[in-house]
């Protein structure tokens, strides 16, 4: 006779390559990523303006190269950044060896999973900015990363996060073909760049609700392109609002831009206030 299955002897999940790739490849490279999003500022002004409104310390998930998180600590809030991507932090790191002393001070970063870290103290504030909420990709994952937010809530804190809205004409797109943006000047380590053809390719699976970014970069001397991939689950909002509920928070406020305005048909951005339910 068979003995009964232990619970370690439960097969193990398989890893998806597909999404690992697109969890992480975005951000293997900060210049690139720098360069990319300087121009975005509306979110950086929010998060920063929002913790120093309320105070800190502050919590911040997927901290990247600091974006986000020195803008906090140079208004003298104490902030917390977890990102999975060894290569951003050690950019977040060198980038404080530039700053002031009480500004270096504020800032603490951790290595780790969002769905796993656990850093043993609580927070007033818990930000998840940028769409990394995007990289959980199951209910699953969501359940753990909530679990973990609720666990560095003080009491009465607050969780604010923003996701893009699904566009219907994006998840439409053929994935057969190649969108065309300007060339431009990909950063290379001896400052002069390397000028570059890009495309996008978009692939939304619409059983996972993921959509796949193949962002192909051909270098104009004719040196081997290479393709970096991005992949972000798509949360409606009605959807995000159940998934709250469930896991145990209420919505204080839901906004459509950073501005603070309410959602309408056009909203690309939501903006979520929310905080922990007593139970």
């Amino acid at each position: 006779m068979s003995s009964p299955r232990t619970k370690s002897a439960r097969p193990r999940a398989r890893r998806d390559l597909e999404l690992e790739a697109g969890t992480s490849a975005h951000y293997e490279d900060p210049a690139y990523y720098t360069k990319t999003y300087r121009a975005r500022l509306d979110d950086v002004r929010f998060y920063a303006d929002y913790a120093a409104e309320r105070g800190g310390p502050v919590l911040e998930y997927g901290c990247g190269n600091g974006r986000i998180t020195l803008p906090i600590a140079r208004l003298g809030v104490d902030v917390t950044g977890v990102d999975l991507s060894a290569e951003m932090l050690s950019d977040l790191r060198e980038r404080l060896r530039a700053e002031p002393e009480d500004v270096r001070a504020r800032v603490t970063v951790k290595r780790g999973d969002m769905r796993r870290a656990r850093l043993g103290r609580r927070f007033p504030l818990v930000f998840c900015p940028f769409n990394a909420f995007l990289h959980l990709y199951t209910r699953e994952d969501v359940e753990r990363f909530l679990a973990r937010v609720r666990e560095h809530l003080a009491p009465r804190g607050e969780f604010v996060f923003d996701v893009s809205i699904p566009q219907p004409e994006e998840l439409a797109r053929d994935p057969a073909r190649a969108y065309a943006a300007p060339r431009f000047n990909y950063p290379t380590l001896d400052g002069k760049g390397m000028p570059v053809r890009y495309t996008e390719r978009f692939d939304y699976d619409p059983i996972r609700q993921v959509l796949f970014v193949a962002m192909e970069f051909s270098p104009v001397s004719g040196e081997e392109p290479w393709m970096t991939p991005l992949a972000h689950r798509q949360f409606y909002p009605r959807e995000l609002e159940a998934l709250l509920h469930y896991n145990g928070f209420e919505l204080l406020d839901a906004w459509g831009d950073f501005d603070r305005s309410p959602p309408t048909r056009d909203s690309i951005t939501l903006v979520l206030r929310t905080r922990a339910r007593h139970r």
